[in-house]
């Protein structure tokens, strides 16, 4: 708060008659109303000093923070502005006024008031950031550049505004200019970041000799700088010298002043952008990279998560259960290591023990729906069909007014009174669902396909068919739907077209596509391609593709 120094500005010799006070006075009340976060209060005051001293730049300004904390933005800017007339000298209104213009966008009006505020501050150096980050953001590079030059003349070089300078000459495209902003203050100054910038810039160009002398060189400087270490064992990565690559990778997750979460990064960059040859070749070296990342933050949510995938991903599932199973238990309030743990009991097909950590999930997390729909995964490949009917009439119970998990579960009760033979229950359910949401594709796609089944009401389950392939045209379980609905109806030439069109989008994978495509066929007289397609569908039947 800057309250003394802009009530020595204020005209603060009129007298309040009601409150018995010196204007000032009434301003210090309007400064504590503020700070107990009563701006309301405040605002009164403020207002009442204005009625009787429209001069009172103060009050304005404190008016214009008070309308800033409240969100009414151009409020404050008219304010605020007010404030900057009457004072026109005071840094303090001019920058509160550039901050509400940038709360609208108004980069213009946002960029003219620094820089009229500039002229007053020249050694203000956040005017100068605050300039070079709008600049940038209008891609005005040439300015942001003239503003750089203007801190160095002030201020002096520095490792910022160099690579700030550096940043700024690569989006313009001049990668040599942005170097040798780089080389010019290493000449000067010795800095651990310039030299890893250094490193980085000639890495690229593949001149690993020289980024690995300015890696080294960073190192010597700062023996624990991370980035340089980091980029020194890129550079023996890059020449097959995996002895001092694994030397540089364990010290970097020994260091115990790197986040555990930056280096579980790293690792898990690493895996993605290596060749399942190098990681089975070196997988004993990784295995002791995580094993010492897990020593140095054994508890460490991100750690374990990291290890465990590392695990699964080289095709040992019973070492990253481990590791999933302790993230879970060493951090019981993390919502994400519990659903990861549920999840991969899910990857395991692990059906009795997924069901069980969803319940104990459940206990913990009572509002989360997600463990239900994890749960039905166990109860569905379990055959449990009321099991999954239990779980959605729970999930709408914990959410009842969000439709993205009472609509799903509604079609979901639907498809399993279905399952159970229970179509009258069934359609009673995709008809709520459809109550909700009459474009719900799930429920509009398994209602008219059981209609079909059973040869009822084929032009409104045609109808709803038509909408499921509006939404999604190459869906192949919904074209397989609404094709064979149209040969119900007669429309063999039309039910042709769409399963071609289902043929190419994954329904050649379908043995019931393909005897709806057989049996279209066979209604049109082409019967010895239908036999091609009966002869696909029994091949399919026999890999256990229905």
């Amino acid at each position: 708060m800057v309250a003394a120094s802009i009530f020595a500005a204020a005209s603060a010799n009129a007298q309040d008659t009601k409150a018995g006070k010196t204007v000032e006075g009434r301003l210090i009340d309007a400064v504590g109303a503020m700070e107990g976060q009563q701006f309301k209060e405040a605002m009164s005051i403020l207002e009442g000093i204005l009625s009787i001293d429209p001069a009172n730049d103060a009050a304005y300004y404190y008016l214009g923070l008070c309308h800033l904390y409240n969100r009414n933005v151009k409020e404050a800017q008219t304010a605020l502005k007010k404030a900057s007339e009457l004072d026109p000298g005071n840094y303090w209104y001019k920058d509160r006024l550039a901050i509400a213009y940038s709360m609208t966008g108004e980069d213009d009006l946002t960029i003219a008031t620094y820089e009229d505020l500039l002229k007053e501050f020249p050694k203000k150096n956040e005017i100068y950031f605050s300039l070079v980050n709008l600049y940038l953001k209008q891609n005005q590079f040439d300015k942001a550049l003239a503003a750089m030059d203007q801190i160095e003349t002030v201020f002096g070089k520095n490792e910022n505004v160099t690579t700030t300078r550096y940043d700024i000459l690569l989006r313009q495209n001049k990668p040599e200019e942005a170097l040798k902003a780089l080389e010019n203050y290493n000449k000067e100054f010795s800095s651990p970041f310039v030299l890893t910038k250094l490193g980085d810039h000639t890495m690229a160009e593949y001149k690993d000799s020289v980024a690995l002398a300015y890696y080294q060189e960073a190192l010597e400087l700062q023996g624990d700088y991370m980035p340089a270490l980091l980029g020194e064992a890129e550079v023996y990565r890059s020449r097959r010298d995996y002895v001092a690559f694994f030397a540089d990778i364990s010290k970097f997750l020994d260091n115990e002043e790197t986040v555990p979460q930056a280096k579980a990064q790293y690792l898990s960059m690493l895996l993605q952008r290596s060749e399942p040859r190098f990681i089975r070749s070196f997988q004993p070296q990784i295995d002791s990279l995580y094993e010492t990342f897990v020593l140095r933050h054994p508890s460490d949510s991100s750690t374990l998560k990291a290890t465990g995938s590392y695990y699964y991903a080289t095709e040992r599932p019973d070492k990253a259960k481990i590791y999933f199973r302790k993230n879970k238990d060493l951090n019981p309030e993390s919502l994400d290591a519990t659903a990861t743990y549920v999840q991969f009991l899910g990857y395991l097909s692990d059906w009795d023990a997924l069901s069980t950590a969803a319940d104990s999930a459940l206990a913990k997390f009572p509002r989360e729906t997600a463990f239900l729909e994890m749960k039905n995964v166990a109860c569905y490949n379990k055959e449990d069909w009321q099991g999954i009917i239990d779980n959605c009439k729970k999930m709408i119970s914990i959410a009842p007014a969000d439709t993205a998990v009472t609509v799903p579960a509604l079609s979901n009760i639907g498809d399993m009174y279905h399952e159970m033979g229970n179509d009258k229950e069934a359609f009673n359910y995709y008809k709520k669902a459809l109550k909700i949401n009459p474009d719900y594709a799930p429920a509009l796609n398994n209602y008219a396909y059981f209609l079909s089944l059973m040869g009822k009401s084929l032009k409104k389950a045609c109808a709803m068919s038509k909408k499921t392939i509006d939404q999604e045209p190459d869906n192949a379980t919904y074209l397989d739907t609404y094709g064979w609905l149209l040969h119900l109806l007669g429309k063999d030439q039309d039910a042709k077209a769409v399963f071609k069109h289902a043929l190419i989008y994954g329904a050649k994978d379908s043995a019931t596509s393909l005897e709806h495509y057989a049996e279209v066929l066979e209604s049109l007289g082409e019967t010895d391609l239908a036999k091609v397609y009966r002869t696909q569908a029994a091949n399919k039947k026999a890999e256990g593709k229905e």
